[in-house]
């Protein structure tokens, strides 16, 4: 591991899956998942359940569900449960709770009633611990009314509730923005003595309304919990400690870490890691370093996510000084890198074009057991792509797909950029087949990308045909699509086109928009020419009668000027996709698209050299 840290400072040195679920469609459009909760009376099996007697296979099964909980695996106890039923047997009310909860866990909250429904359908008396957790359930999803009516419901039928209970309502009404609802049931509990608040009570209620941002009402929370004889604890403190990094007061909230350590409640590794993060949010990372030095010296550990925002935070301000110290630190204290870790850095190494530096950190990282990502894989193939190796990405892609992991719409979208920019569209529609085969859905980035490919590859009617293909897949094209087509066309010489291309898209873009909000008024043919040509980036020039454009003396220009969207490099692709194009945002058919400077596509440095040369790392744009 020492090898690899000195790889990442010198580069030149170095679940179960999930069943397949039927899938309607809710009232308010959304697809919910179809969880069988009983099995048909035709299908039970089981000789115990059938005399609805206590059955050993249930029990045994419930409380594995219940160990998966406990090891947050919820996901997994949804799926045992599921088989429970396909087996033929008869879940318990046991069962039925430990579900109620794993749906909690995975904020299913749309199951909640249909799982009390088929308790009470089945002749179940619900006891204390299922009315418990249904109150938990609809506290967790923020509907308080429902929790209410079931904490009433379970007192009606002789249950009396307990510390645990009030404080899941205390939390429930956090979690729906009205604190001061938590705080009269804090109250009730005072004057009732019958069931007395403990310290999570109070933690529970302050944290109520630091998330409604009150901190004065939070430490007024504390006085009123020290009053009762209780000490405020790490948890207390880090909740205001969040609300004050949150406020950008981060330099208060460590002077309160100070009055903690005199109070005698040490800090620990969630406290280190929320000053530290608030530091570096605030751009102030030589006193997030500062801060680090302090908790070496109390002995508390921060953890990789403090180290990782570390890393990024300087390599966006070109501090090599400051990377190397953050990897030494990371040794001293014996935090090893992650997947985040070693991509931050392979993405600097790829934004600056040194493929050979990004590969030789995604090989170590390998080495060193650390499993590559879809993210990571993601960076090495875009990297590849602008240094117009497209080769080199598709064998990434296939790579990935031959590890087993699934490869997503930007990873595929990459690689045809790929072979796109090198004038390999054929290439690039293979990748196109092969994501489709792979059931990964393209988006418009996808097709924008495809568009210009045929563009450059001067054949303007495949370009053109993309409109029907996205239309298959239910994408909606937008201006910047019809611009593509229209410079496709302008490429291959066919000016008649072009006007044809625009003319067809505004009336298109107008029609759809018409439909969307039925208050767009008519306008003229002349008028709809005349706001296309003033909102396009063809605005220099006019549409003749016949539809060729013309300059603005009337006549044909030799050469007119092609443009492409320019997108900037730190821009995420998915990102991309959604936002809309200007005038100036374009270049000429016939270059690359401009993802890097022209100098990094051929290998040279670029706009990183003076950093590369000097320094141990190079940087993210």
């Amino acid at each position: 591991m020492a090898h690899f840290y000195a790889m990442l400072k010198h580069p030149e040195g170095a679940s179960v899956t999930k069943r397949e679920m039927v899938q309607p469609i809710s009232a308010k459009g959304q697809k919910l998942d179809v969880i069988k909760l009983y099995p048909d009376p035709e299908s039970v099996c089981c000789a115990s359940c059938l005399r609805k007697t206590s059955c050993k296979i249930v029990r045994t099964k419930t409380k594995m569900m219940n160990i998966l909980l406990e090891k947050w695996k919820a996901e997994d106890a949804q799926s045992m449960f599921e088989q429970l039923i396909e087996d033929g047997h008869v879940p318990s009310l046991i069962t039925y709770t430990t579900l109620l909860a794993a749906f909690t866990i995975l904020k299913r909250f749309e199951f909640i009633h249909p799982t009390i429904s088929q308790v009470e359908k089945n002749g179940m008396k619900p006891d204390s611990v299922f009315f418990n957790a249904v109150i938990n359930a609809f506290a967790e999803s923020g509907n308080m009314d429902e929790a209410m009516k079931a904490f009433l419901r379970m007192k009606d039928n002789g249950y009396r509730p307990s510390t645990s209970t009030y404080n899941t309502l205390i939390k429930g009404f956090g979690i729906a923005g009205r604190p001061e609802e938590s705080m009269k049931l804090l109250e009730q509990m005072c004057i009732n003595g019958m069931i007395k608040p403990n310290l999570r009570s109070y933690n529970v209620l302050i944290r109520a309304w630091c998330n409604k941002g009150n901190i004065g009402q939070a430490w007024n929370v504390v006085h009123k919990m020290m009053t009762s004889g209780l000490e405020p604890d790490t948890v207390t403190y880090n909740t205001l400690l969040t609300a004050y990094v949150q406020n950008g007061e981060t330099k208060f909230a460590e002077d309160i870490m100070l009055e903690m350590q005199k109070n005698k409640v040490q800090p620990n590794e969630r406290t280190s890691c929320i000053i530290a993060s608030g530091y570096c949010k605030e751009g102030k990372l030589r006193d997030a370093i500062r801060f680090i030095y302090k908790m070496k010296e109390l002995k508390v550990r921060p953890n990789l996510v403090v180290f990782n925002s570390l890393i990024k935070g300087f390599l966006d301000i070109t501090d090599r000084e400051g990377v190397d110290e953050v990897l030494r630190l990371m040794e001293e204290f014996g935090v090893k890198p992650d997947v985040i870790t070693c991509s931050t850095i392979m993405n600097a190494w790829s934004a600056a074009g040194f493929m050979d530096k990004c590969q030789e950190i995604f090989d170590h990282m390998v080495k060193s057991g650390i499993k590559p990502d879809a993210h990571a894989y993601s960076i090495l193939a875009k990297g590849y792509t602008r240094a117009r190796e497209p080769e080199k990405a598709e064998e990434l892609l296939n790579h990935m797909i031959t590890m087993g992991l699934r490869p997503n719409v930007v990873m595929f979208t990459t690689v045809i950029n790929g072979w796109c920019t090198t004038g390999k569209v054929e290439c690039a529609n293979k990748i196109f087949e092969a994501m489709c085969k792979h059931g990964v859905s393209p988006n418009l980035k996808t097709f924008e990308t495809l568009i210009w490919g045929y563009g450059e590859a001067k054949q303007p009617w495949k370009a053109e045909e993309m409109l029907q293909m996205m239309e298959e897949f239910g994408i909606q094209p937008e201006e910047s699509t019809f611009i593509l087509i229209a410079e496709a066309w302008e490429a291959a010489g066919v000016a008649k086109d072009v006007g044809r291309v625009l003319v067809s898209a505004r009336n298109r873009l107008m029609t759809d928009k018409r439909i969307n909000s039925e208050e767009i008024p008519v306008a003229s043919s002349e008028n709809v020419n005349q706001k296309q040509l003033a909102n396009s980036c063809y605005s220099d020039m006019l549409l003749s009668t016949n539809g060729v454009i013309v300059d603005s003396k009337g006549s044909i220009p030799g050469t007119t000027k092609s443009r492409l969207v320019l997108r900037d490099a730190s821009e995420s692709p998915w990102n991309i996709a959604a936002k809309p194009i200007n005038a100036s945002q374009v270049c000429r058919f016939g270059s690359r698209p401009p993802i890097i400077c022209q100098k990094q596509s051929h290998g040279k440095p670029g706009l990183y050299s003076h950093l590369a040369l000097s320094c141990t790392l190079v940087f993210l744009n």
